[in-house]
């Protein structure tokens, strides 16, 4: 599951990362450019040493470079993190874009309101926290058994005394 709980037995704060699922590593991305680099060079060689290959070189390598390029925006676009903190008065959301911008949230932990929209929101299973006059999205990036997952976790541990 793409968030954790970081508590401390004797911690009187509880600690929940949220990201997204990173379902290609660095080494697999690597794999998958050098296999598709291969696979497309494959038809190359019946043209090899013939003016034909300089006309297809370029576009070969045009898609090459097309695939590692989406690769590598899907990656960057992948660096989200949210840190949601409960103590014993306050919660707090921290959420970091990929461009690096932080966004804060916090209220009150004893009225602050966890909901789940099944359908009503922009995506299904919508989870939002609510409190101080603001509703904010959390862990809107998981799947959506991840956010009914999520959304029973948030509401176990808002009602939990720390």
């Amino acid at each position: 599951m793409p968030y954790e709980w970081k508590t401390a037995p004797d911690a009187t704060c509880q600690e929940m990362r949220l990201w997204p699922h990173q379902s290609l590593p660095a080494r697999g991305f690597a794999a998958f450019i050098l296999a598709t680099f291969t696979m497309i060079l494959i038809p190359t060689f019946a043209v090899l040493g013939t003016m034909l290959l300089w006309g297809l070189l370029p576009f070969v390598l045009m898609a090459v470079a097309g695939m590692y390029l989406a690769l590598q925006s899907n990656y960057k676009s992948r660096q989200i993190e949210e840190i949601f903190t409960i103590d014993a008065e306050n919660a707090r959301l921290i959420h970091t874009t990929p461009k690096g911008e932080v966004k804060e949230w916090h209220c009150n932990r004893y009225w602050t309101k966890v909901t789940k929209y099944e359908s009503d929101g922009p995506i299904p299973q919508y989870v939002t926290l609510r409190g101080e006059g603001r509703e904010v999205e959390i862990g809107s990036f998981l799947s959506e058994d991840e956010r009914v997952a999520l959304y029973e976790d948030l509401q176990r541990n808002l009602r939990r005394e720390v």
